[in-house]
């Protein structure tokens, strides 16, 4: 059987990790344990991701002309994406995550630079690629003109299109329709829905965004795993599991791509929203970005062993 094609159109950052005890207050200067630099980047991270659980993987974006550029590339093309789709910008910076790790979680400040020269000329440039995807998964941290143009076109054509919205930006409502599967977190949909998503109100709150035009609905929750909309409104709650904590940054893109892929291998989106659960929740137990990324056998050995 084919191997199924996931294109990535997104951000690609050298992530450099801080890991400290805890976090600075303002004013303060603490010491450090170590410091990592690591490829990252929420388009990247998510190429990685589908790559590694069996997708044919292709990723449209940008770096500048410096070393961290061609390491990011390097760094792809290790895990077999295709990065052919990636322009290398003289006089500009790759885009880089300043990402601070204490206390088993982290917090993440990120400056853009080649990202946000992606724009609607690269979509056309490399329109063979979305002609021959199953799926096109989109994220945030490229200009939401570029989003919007590539999931106007991705639908032309026929293709599903997957958006994980984040970071949170101001987004057009006309972009909704051409979604089929939104992936904000609690505090995206607040702010996208209008709506407070805490509690009670988080079924209002997915049914405002279905109301938007978004065909389908996948929030996720942190420690109370995700939920979903099935086709008449009702919400679905789908459980995390329980494991080793080492590092979250990433989790949320290899879930977005775990359940792209599910998606494009034509499971439901129930099934989709289990498997993007399991490979998220190995993603956590490793750390780095791209490097803790789960492979497609051991997301089925940790499938099987916790039926």
């Amino acid at each position: 059987m084919d191997k199924i094609k996931v294109v990535v159109i997104g951000s690609l950052n050298m992530d450099i990790v801080v890991e400290t005890q805890q976090y600075p207050q303002v004013g303060e200067t603490l010491l450090g344990e170590r410091v990592r630099f690591i490829p990252g980047g929420k388009g990247a991270n998510q190429a990685v991701a589908a790559a590694r659980i069996g997708a044919e993987t292709s990723m449209i974006g940008a770096v500048g002309s410096d070393a961290f550029g061609e390491e990011l590339l390097s760094s792809l093309r290790k895990d077999g994406v295709n990065v052919d789709g990636v322009k290398r910008l003289e006089g500009t910076t790759t885009g880089i995550a300043s990402i601070y790790v204490a206390e088993g979680d982290n917090s993440i400040v990120v400056v853009p630079g080649a990202n946000y020269e992606v724009q609607p000329a690269d979509i056309d440039r490399h329109e063979d690629k979305l002609k021959q995807a199953d799926i096109v998964l989109l994220q945030l941290e490229i200009p939401v003109e570029t989003v919007f143009y590539a999931a106007k076109k991705a639908k032309a054509l026929g293709k599903t299109v997957v958006l994980n919205p984040a970071p949170a930006q101001l987004l057009p409502d006309e972009l909704f329709a051409y979604i089929d599967y939104i992936t904000p977190n609690r505090t995206e949909l607040s702010r996208y829905s209008g709506v407070d998503a805490d509690g009670e109100a988080l079924v209002p709150a997915m049914q405002r965004m279905r109301a938007k035009g978004a065909a389908h609905v996948v929030t996720t929750l942190g420690a109370d795993g995700s939920a979903y909309l099935d086709d008449e409104g009702n919400m679905h709650n789908i459980p995390g599991y329980k494991v080793s904590v080492v590092d979250t940054t990433g989790a949320g893109d290899c879930y977005n791509a775990g359940l792209a892929v599910s998606l494009a291998r034509g499971q439901s989106l129930e099934e989709s929203v289990r498997y993007a659960a399991i490979v998220s929740a190995l993603a956590v137990t490793k750390f780095g970005a791209q490097t803790g990324m789960p492979t497609g056998e051991e997301a089925r050995k940790f499938a099987a062993e916790h039926q």
